[in-house]
């Protein structure tokens, strides 16, 4: 029962790895479960099904991957900043934990990619979401970065919430496509990066808020 136990979880591992590598590569709906299969070394195409069910439950199931890892960093993270007043403590916490993750992967790694393309779903996105909101740390996280924002009308807020997402995706992504293709990057480490994106999420969040009827004078 032990042997079996073991092949099945190195088979799962085989099939969430290929997955992950190919959902990074093509998007998510357009690789077949047949494809997954082969990739992973199954001469069975059904593997996939037989293992997670619906490509959506399968998806579920790599996020979930490296979940455990994140939360673990940015718990730490969190009890060492609790009652802080710094903006830039809470973007940290929020950042660096994903940051960190990555640069503990072996290269190449694909889990910067494959969020991105599951991001650019809506379906998919909120599988994305929702696993990750349901951690404590996180929502401890986004609190405190809300007690130190200023106050903002509600359509900024929304606005440059949607351009951390953008920036943090984007730039993670083509951080670690480069570093597979082995051409330059801006920053030489991971942990380098995750600084350079934390200054620009602190200068955006804080940036002065022009009024709309002044906004509106520019093109009377």
């Amino acid at each position: 029962m032990a042997v079996r136990a073991e092949r099945v979880q190195a088979t799962r591992e085989s099939i969430l790895a290929a997955a992950e590598r190919l959902f990074a590569e093509h998007g998510v709906f357009a690789v077949s479960n047949r494809q997954i299969s082969e990739a992973a070394g199954q001469g069975n195409t059904a593997a996939v099904g037989y293992h997670f069910g619906t490509k959506t439950d399968l998806v579920r199931a790599i996020i979930r991957r490296h979940t455990e890892d994140i939360d673990r960093i940015r718990t730490q993270m969190v009890a060492e900043v609790t009652g802080s007043t710094e903006l830039r403590d809470w973007i940290a916490c929020l950042l660096r934990p994903n940051i960190e993750h990555l640069a503990s992967l072996p290269r190449p790694s694909w889990f910067a990619r494959f969020s991105a393309q599951v991001m650019t779903d809506p379906e998919l996105r909120t599988i994305m979401v929702d696993e990750s909101l349901g951690e404590p740390s996180l929502r401890e996280a986004v609190d405190g970065m809300n007690r130190c924002l200023p106050e903002l009308p509600v359509e900024v807020r929304m606005e440059r919430g949607e351009m951390v997402r953008q920036l943090v995706m984007h730039m993670t992504a083509e951080r670690e496509r480069a570093l597979a293709e082995g051409t330059p990057t801006a920053r030489s480490s991971w942990h380098d990066a995750a600084t350079g994106l934390i200054d620009a999420i602190v200068g955006l969040l804080l940036a002065p808020v022009t009024p709309a009827h002044e906004d509106s004078k520019e093109f009377q």
